[in-house]
């Protein structure tokens, strides 16, 4: 998508490595300025500098230590980042952390508590903070990112699975909100990623995590998991004008045709395609259960 954003800006939280510093890498090549944001300086500009050197034209790249579940850290964040970029228009919510691992009685309750902040309230937060601003240009791109626990029970992370299912039901409300004021939200399940996240799994072992998740974590790992690019080119796609009109969606990197939705607009508006639903016995052609 060369070019697709240019004259665009984003700011992408959570953006110090792994995912995040890839969707900044993909911004950068569509034609975007990206400010990025985490809570590690350090590593936040270690990956600036590199984002940089990649770089070509006039492109911008701007670094913050941030933690987005803090109020004052988060407004102070937006007012900057619309300082630098007048025309930011797009913003992605992607920080976002594993939280305790156990069973929910026997993890800790703070950082149990910390986990929701940072994955769900930190995310709704930038929300809050740059959604007046984008209301003003009646255009704008948000990208919430979810997890396989928005779709799936994961036990022994019930902080992370509650956190990402809430992230997606409310992005699929905020759509709503918003959709007078030509501003797409959307969810991105990137798929499998061999992160920081899967080395924590790793690291935790079966007793704490189970047994089958261990496992799948393992295989994930040797069989190198999914790319970073997949989810980074769909968020650019997600912030390009190609999307407008695609909003309140849940979508996946590696298993929905989201390269092919500009001509299904149609099919997607109004509808229940790829958004949370609850299952009924009908549609699992049981013919028990109505009224």
């Amino acid at each position: 998508m060369d070019g697709a954003l240019a004259g665009r800006a984003a700011l992408i939280t959570g953006a110090s490595q792994g995912l995040g510093v890839a969707i900044a890498r993909s911004f950068l090549a569509a034609g975007a300025d990206v400010i990025i944001c985490a809570r590690d300086g350090d590593k936040l500009e270690e990956s600036r500098i590199v984002l940089a050197a990649e770089c070509s034209g006039e492109r911008r790249v701007l670094a913050r230590r941030v933690d987005v579940s803090i109020e004052a850290e988060a407004a102070a964040l937006v007012d900057e980042a619309f300082q630098a970029f007048p025309n930011l228009q797009i913003l992605v919510n992607n920080a976002g952390v594993y939280g305790p691992m156990g069973p929910v009685e026997d993890v800790s309750w703070p950082s149990w508590t910390k986990t929701i902040e940072i994955n769900l309230l930190g995310s709704v937060q930038m929300c809050r903070l740059v959604v007046p601003r984008l209301k003003k240009r009646r255009y704008g791109k948000v990208i919430q990112i979810s997890g396989g626990g928005a779709t799936n029970p994961l036990p022994n992370l019930s902080a992370y699975a509650a956190s990402k299912a809430a992230v997606v039901r409310f992005a699929e409300t905020l759509a709503e909100e918003l959709r007078p004021f030509r501003i797409d939200v959307n969810a991105v399940a990137p798929g499998a990623l061999n992160t920081r996240l899967l080395d924590e799994v790793l690291a935790a072992g079966p007793a704490i995590v189970g047994q089958a998740f261990f496992e799948r974590s393992r295989r994930q790992q040797t069989e190198g998991g999914t790319p970073l690019e997949k989810g980074a080119a769909l968020c650019t796609f997600l912030a390009s004008a190609e999307s407008d009109g695609i909003t309140g969606k849940l979508l996946s990197a590696i298993w929905d045709p989201w390269d092919e939705l500009p001509s299904r607009r149609a099919d997607l508006d109004g509808t229940d395609i790829y958004t949370l639903r609850r299952i009924v016995p009908r549609d699992r052609s049981k013919l028990w259960g109505d009224r």
